[in-house]
């Protein structure tokens, strides 16, 4: 797997264009999330995996509260054994959704959270007596994780990304994700469909130009299922003039079942292993009922099912699991799959309703790919392999990773700095078909009836223009086309509600106006490349009939008697130029030419006439969002109040971390430092025995200090008691850098003068135009520089080395830098140009050559007219004077 990765990462350095910009894709999951970047960066692949503190490609999606200190990501999963009520999970499956939801489905988990209900219906964490988050916050601070991993491993400012969501999200979900990520100062580009990622993945490297495909994605991921039917293809297009082939893929139907995933497997052992350790416990006892040790035994869980994908059986281990108990055991692949028989056949569900409304047969499917972490689990592949009648499934992508790096291709192509070189159209529609309400005074029952807006699968992005006849202000709902096919945890099929005005006050402005239609009112509406729909636009469309008055003309035509047809060509040119402006001035204004000779037609000004005239006018209209439950948006006050916590969080966070440093810091050099001093003997020789033991003295207290009072000290303590060790210390270690450093300077100091007095020598010949004044000036300065290195190289000998050196390294370098400077600045003195004298002209060739130009301008006017250019005889005629040609 990773040699074919390493293969794809080679080829899309081939398709892309370098660019100074990075961009990034999140695959944010239930329990972990991933992290693509696009830096294009010589030396290093276009698109790489961020990996984390711990030196892993994928992190925990954790947010935890412990001691008033927030821990993310691997921090987090540390501590989810002792504190499991601190430790907050499955965060992405609780976005959007209704607080019952959350709730029932946190209790089904064996989540000790402590979940509330907010003022809109959705859940709230409690985290301290005193302090809740919202989910929206809560995701925040593990997107900004994921951003902050990013900038980590591309080192420069990433703030642009693509984050993946499942199908199945709705509305409220991709709505919440959005405010989440702006919480976070994250500027989503767009969010893609994990299927869509992955289905990018897929084609990037491959040829489409001989035969098209079907190819099912199938998905099985912690907590959903889904199944994929993509449509790959080419088409020809042309570039610079010839024909080229682009590959294009196209989403056909998506189908899931939300509930269905790898912690349904992992809850059947839970449940198996539960009770198998209340019957050795015994005396009533229910380990259920305990949140640490339910914590542990999840826990461990996950390893097992791990270790059955692999083996026909599998040990299970937690150590004082309760009441300080060790429970042992172990379960075999047959009986872990006869736990789970159910969940197998529900497993296939998606493929079959994909293939049936697609009215495709399993053999008409190219190829079934994998992705997922729970599709690794043997008995769930042989069930796709049955029911597609194969030996194998196509496994060519990363189960992990397929998404966020397909994710991160859509990052590029969509991003202003990075531009794919490789085309690959992609084509998605909308999980969900989406209705429009109408709901107002005087609306006809037509007009009232729910109309389909957006039927299933629509392409994304897309525009979508509704027309009404209506003239009083009304409200628009929208909702999900189909009840028995909403998203997860939703119970009613309406996810936004607006409310139009000003059209009432429209049309009582206009009907004392002779309408000509009745006031319509066009309704523009947005599903954007996010899936997301909205009303974006609403005007008021009014057309009037009105009597205006116009000027009423009388046109006589008094005289149409021409000149005779011999007028010169002057006169013609003045005619037709009078004409033109005769018809320029048609609305009033008479023009006579000097020398027409047709008389111009006259007007006489009769008043004025009423006509009609048709008016249209287009009015806006105001639009309010209404939407109330779980769905609805933040207000602007407390989107502000989130991000101002979550900015003061992570200001603590940086505090904390920088503590942590300096700590460590201290802690190294405390050790480093007495290691040197009391085993290198090298020490010796640039101080002295007591000097050593008074440093020594003071690391000792600084360590003591360390591990009592200072163990909670700040990050200025810890810097203040570093900066004071390093003055006791620092003068013996430089000193004994001296030792060896202050030798080679002096050694390439007497080198270069030496060579420079080489390349003196060489300026007399090679660049005799180099001033001597210069030179000189350079010659005395080596000979200072000499004179101060004897001089102090004599002085150093006579001081004691436990004495602060007489003259040092940096100082020797110093010089020869200065010396350099002036050498450098004398040999770029360039070689002057030669003086070029004119030559002065005698009287022969002088008169030689006004003979022959007299010759010149003879011959040119013995010319015949014939010869002469078709323009000049037109001016001649025309009596214009000629002109002197340059």
């Amino acid at each position: 797997m990773l040699f074919r990765l390493g293969i794809f990462l080679s080829l899309l350095s081939l398709f892309l264009i370098r660019s100074e910009s990075a961009v990034s894709s999140i695959d944010l999951g239930s329990e972990w999330l991933k992290v693509a970047v696009v830096n294009l960066k010589p030396g290093q692949s276009p698109i790489t995996i961020a990996i984390n503190e711990m030196s892993k490609r994928k992190s925990p999606a954790l947010v935890a509260f412990q001691s008033e200190t927030r821990l993310l990501g691997e921090e987090a999963a540390g501590i989810v054994a002792r504190y499991p009520d601190k430790v907050f999970s499955n965060l992405r499956d609780m976005i959007g959704k209704p607080y019952q939801d959350v709730k029932r489905s946190a209790d089904s988990m064996y989540l000790p959270f402590d979940v509330v209900e907010d003022s809109r219906g959705a859940a709230k964490i409690r985290v301290s007596s005193d302090v809740s988050y919202s989910v929206e916050e809560l995701l925040g601070m593990i997107l900004k994780y994921a951003s902050n991993l990013a900038e980590f491993h591309s080192k420069v400012t990433v703030k642009d990304a693509v984050i993946s969501v499942p199908p199945y999200f709705g509305q409220a979900e991709r709505k919440g994700l959005l405010k989440a990520a702006e919480m976070a100062g994250i500027n989503v580009i767009s969010l893609i469909n994990e299927h869509s990622g992955a289905a990018l993945q897929y084609g990037i490297d491959k040829d489409f130009s001989n035969e098209s495909r079907h190819v099912i994605l199938y998905d099985m991921g912690s907590s959903s299922t889904y199944a994929a039917l993509v449509f790959y293809s080419a088409y020809n297009s042309k570039e610079f003039g010839r024909t080229v082939s682009v590959n294009q893929f196209q989403v056909k139907d998506v189908r899931w079942d939300s509930e269905l995933g790898g912690q349904n497997m992992e809850l059947r052992l839970v449940e198996y292993f539960a009770d198998e350790f209340n019957k050795q416990v015994g005396n009533g006892v229910d380990v259920r009922k305990h949140p640490k040790a339910m914590a542990k035994l999840k826990k461990q869980v996950k390893r097992t099912k791990e270790i059955l994908s692999a083996n026909t059986a599998a040990p299970i281990s937690v150590e004082s699991l309760y009441d300080d108990r060790d429970f042992r055991s172990t379960i075999t692949r047959e009986k872990f799959e006869e736990l789970c028989a159910d969940l197998w056949d529900k497993s296939l569900v998606p493929v079959k309703e994909v293939l049936k409304h697609s009215g495709l047969k399993a053999d008409d499917i190219y190829a079934v790919e994998l992705i997922g972490g729970a599709t690794r689990v043997p008995k769930l592949q042989a069930t796709l392999q049955e029911y597609f009648g194969r030996k194998d499934l196509d496994k060519h992508l990363d189960a992990d990773e397929a998404i966020v790096l397909g994710s991160a291709l859509h990052a590029a192509n969509l991003s202003d700095g990075i531009k794919l070189n490789r085309k690959l159209g992609m084509v998605d529609g909308s999980s969900y078909g989406f209705v429009v309400e109408l709901d107002g005074a005087d609306l006809s029952k037509d007009e009232a009836t729910r109309l389909l807006l957006v039927p299933r699968m629509k392409k994304l992005p897309s525009k979508i223009f509704k027309s009404i006849n209506h003239g009083k202000d009304f409200e628009v709902s929208l909702a999900y086309d189909h009840e028995d096919l909403l998203p997860p945890g939703i119970t009613s099929p309406v996810f936004a509600h607006y409310a139009v005005s000003g059209l009432t006050d429209t049309a009582e402005k206009y009907s004392s106006r002779n309408l000509s239609a009745p006031i319509k009112t066009n309704l523009h509406f947005s599903l954007s490349r996010s899936g997301i729909l909205s009303l974006d636009q609403a005007d008021a469309v009014i057309q009037i009939t009105e009597w205006i008055e116009v000027p009423k003309k009388n046109l006589t035509v008094e005289n149409t008697t021409s000149a005779s047809p011999n007028a010169s060509v002057d006169n013609g040119a003045n005619s037709t130029s009078e004409e033109s402006n005769s018809n320029s001035e048609s609305d009033g204004g008479v023009s006579n030419g000097s020398n027409s000779t047709v008389e111009e037609p006259s007007t006489t000004d009769l008043g004025t006439e009423r006509k009609l005239k048709k008016r249209t006018f287009k009015i806006p209209l105001k639009i309010v969002e209404k939407t109330t439950g779980p769905g609805m948006p933040l207000s602007k006050e407390s989107l502000a109040e989130a991000k101002r916590r979550l900015e003061a969080l992570d200001k603590k966070d940086a505090e904390r971390r920088r503590t942590a440093e300096l700590k460590n810091n201290l802690e190294e050099y405390i050790y480093a430092t007495k290691e040197k001093l009391e085993t290198s003997e090298d020490f010796e020789k640039v101080s002295s025995n007591d000097e050593r033991q008074s440093v020594i003295k003071k690391l000792d207290e600084v360590q003591e200090w360390l591990y009592t009072d200072g163990e909670d000290a700040s990050a200025s303590e810890f810097q203040d008691r570093l900066n004071s060790l390093k003055a006791t210390a620092d003068p013996i270690f430089f000193r004994f850098k001296e030792l060896t450093a202050r030798p080679e300077a002096v050694e390439v100091a007497r080198q270069y003068l030496s060579d420079l007095k080489q390349s003196i020598r060489g300026w007399e010949t090679e660049k005799p135009w180099l001033p001597k004044d210069r030179i000189d000036e350079l010659s005395t300065s080596m000979d200072k520089l000499k004179t101060w290195l004897d001089e102090k190289e004599a002085e150093q000998k006579k001081t004691s080395g436990y004495s602060t050196p007489v003259f040092t390294s940096e100082e020797v370098y110093e010089k020869v830098f200065n010396l350099q400077d002036k050498a450098a600045s004398i040999k770029r003195i360039p070689k002057p140009k030669p003086k070029v004298e004119k030559p002065v002209k005698n009287e022969t060739e002088t008169k030689s050559e006004n003979t022959t130009s007299s010759e010149k301008d003879t011959s040119e006017n013995d010319k015949p007219a014939g010869d002469s250019d078709s323009s000049t005889n037109e001016k001649v005629k025309g009596g214009s004077e000629p002109h002197d040609e340059l």
